[in-house]
């Protein structure tokens, strides 16, 4: 029986460590096909757990009928089990290490203390704009708020620098979810009515009861705080979380793409595998436009999806925009701060005199995260 006791403890140690070693970043975990082993393991954990308990009760006591010294190996035993249960469930669980702002307090322009130079998701509902820093929600991973009338969940992956904003609704119903790790280096989030698991970078729930179901996704853009500004003066900005302000990025290392840090550093070599891509969904068809070559031409005409389309970089050299061209004949150029072609300008925001250019999803994203969350994506 003694041996059962420590069965019991070591069956105990690996169970935790596996639990949280598929869906956290570690050496080896997001290279494999592991989520619905993961998931299996996360549904059964207290199954599990009472069984390998049950060993270690069954065995405690012959573990403790030993020679005088040796009765401290049991005691120490438990004590490891109980340490490593609770460094992996309370300081290594994703929803421990990442929370949610406790005060979600947006300020107009006039009052806002973000740094313009900040690179934020921006979104826009019956007239109502918001921005959202990535110094945030790079932290937060995920915001709800209220834009437009319409409860939205903002969500962003420094991992796969992915930014995301669905309507957070499953079936019509409004959801709670929460952080519950990552999946291919991608944040995964759990709902809390049927403990499906959802991808942040398409909104895919993979592994669940609602697997292969899509939560609605409402159009962004990635800009400075200070062309978003330009662009929507009346806007709302997020602001700091005063209890968490120790957590958030102090410097532009992952925005401007200088930090070389193993999960959210860049790698400044077109089409490896942290450089920086925008990619592009038109139609059911993706594509993706290297970001070194768009920073030289500033302005890329294309097609995606047999549609018309045109990638621009603003003037800052950070901010970029997407739009469907008028026709496949229209080759926009970027003069100033307009798109012009065939004596027509358009403003950045998309408008122009005689009519308005129809605007694009675009998403700025490592080159591995793009790549594998469209599996069939053409390359510019």
């Amino acid at each position: 029986m003694r041996k059962v006791f420590y069965a019991g403890v070591l069956a105990l140690v690996l169970f935790e460590l596996a639990n949280v070693y598929f869906i956290m970043p570690m050496p080896g975990s997001q290279r494999v096909r592991s989520i619905d082993l993961a998931y299996f393991l996360y549904i059964w954990r207290w199954v599990f757990r009472l069984v390998f308990g049950g060993l270690i009760v069954a065995g405690v006591r012959s573990a403790w009928r030993v020679e005088r010294w040796k009765k401290w190996i049991a005691p120490a035993s438990l004590l490891l089990a109980m340490g490593v249960a609770a460094v992996v469930n309370l300081k290594m669980a994703a929803d421990h290490m990442f929370v949610q702002p406790r005060t979600l307090s947006m300020e107009p322009a006039e009052r806002n203390k973000v740094d313009k130079n900040r690179l934020v998701v921006g979104i826009e509902l019956n007239g109502d704009a918001r921005a959202y820093p990535l110094q945030f929600i790079g932290y937060h991973h995920q915001v709800r708020d209220i834009v437009g009338g319409k409860p939205v969940m903002v969500s962003y992956c420094t991992v796969c620098r992915s930014g995301r904003v669905f309507t957070p609704t499953v079936e019509g119903k409004l959801e709670t979810f929460r952080l519950v790790g990552m999946d291919h280096f991608n944040a995964m989030f759990e709902d809390r009515t049927s403990h499906t698991w959802w991808r942040q970078a398409n909104g895919e729930a993979i592994v669940g009861p609602k697997k292969g179901e899509f939560l609605s996704e409402l159009p962004s853009q990635q800009v400075t705080l200070k062309e978003w500004l330009a662009l929507h003066p009346a806007s709302l900005v997020m602001q700091a979380d005063s209890s968490l302000r120790d957590e958030y990025a102090k410097d532009f290392a992952f925005e401007s793409g200088t930090s070389r840090k193993t999960l959210t550093g860049t790698d400044t070599i077109s089409w490896h595998e942290k450089a920086w891509v925008v990619g592009l969904t038109v139609n059911g068809k993706s594509k993706a436009f290297d970001w070194n070559r768009l920073r030289r031409e500033n302005v890329i005409n294309d097609e995606v999806g047999g549609v018309p389309v045109v990638l621009v970089l603003a003037g800052d050299h950070t901010s970029f925009f997407a739009f469907e061209r008028p026709n496949a004949a229209t080759v926009l150029e970027l003069r100033g701060d307009s798109l012009v072609a065939s004596g027509k300008a358009y403003a950045l925001s998309g408008q122009g005199d005689s009519g308005a250019l129809k605007t694009l999803s675009a998403y700025q994203e490592f080159w591995h995260s793009w790549r594998s969350f469209h599996p069939g994506t053409e390359t510019y």
